[in-house]
């Protein structure tokens, strides 16, 4: 019997060790990033909405259908190293297993089809491009504003107990529509946000360990 039956994973530095928006935004040089740099800040003090900056931020980049493929790459060469064997090992053990993500979809699917999700198991924001392949708009998602992934995850209803797992505040936001929230930190570590979780895990192995061996001692 494992400790839980479903796992919410985020995406950004908890199954890949980049965050998106900020390398598509590096990929347009200084002046675009500190640009971005501070329209993220902005939104993490509450001086404008996140969806706001979110789509003032992908304003500024402008990404291509080309930058995403080149995004897409750079996500599967940044999984997290144990990633694989451990999401094997849950779902061996009948996890259930999702990704939600403020992240682009189309750049994400590469790696979670490489880590045996299927398209449906990913929920994400998608972009709109013209014929040319330029940046057109972003389709409507509740991941782009406050409180979003909570949405998701609230009409998503998983199989409980329930178990969210990421590395920052919109990933804590979760924590109320399931049984425990784990403060991812192997590649980033926020001291607020880990003082908020149920529990630290640094790996992908430890992770796997703590929800299978349910004896263990812990939530």
């Amino acid at each position: 019997m494992t400790r839980f039956r479903t796992l919410l994973l985020d995406a950004d530095s908890t199954l890949a060790g980049i965050e998106g928006i900020d390398w598509l935004a590096e990929r347009r040089g200084p002046s675009v990033a500190a640009a971005v740099r501070a329209l993220t800040a902005a939104a993490m003090d509450g001086t404008i909405p996140l969806e706001e900056a979110y789509a003032r931020r992908l304003v500024q980049i402008a990404p291509t259908r080309d930058d995403l493929r080149a995004l897409a790459d750079a996500y599967v060469a940044a999984v997290a190293p144990d990633a694989a064997e451990a999401l094997r090992l849950l779902r061996t053990a009948g996890v259930a297993l999702r990704v939600i993500s403020g992240g682009i979809r189309e750049a994400l699917l590469p790696l979670t089809r490489s880590l045996g999700f299927s398209d449906a198991d990913l929920y994400a924001v998608s972009l709109q491009f013209d014929p040319d392949g330029r940046y057109a708009g972003i389709h409507t998602s509740p991941l782009t504003a406050t409180g979003g992934k909570l949405a998701v995850v609230a009409a998503l209803r998983p199989a409980r107990p329930a178990l969210a797992v990421g590395d920052g505040v919109t990933d804590l936001e979760m924590r109320p529509a399931v049984d425990a929230f784990a403060a991812f930190t192997g590649f980033a570590r926020r001291p607020a946000i880990v003082a908020s979780a149920d529990r630290e895990v640094t790996s992908f192995s430890a992770l796997a360990s703590w929800i299978v061996n349910a004896e263990d001692a812990g939530p």
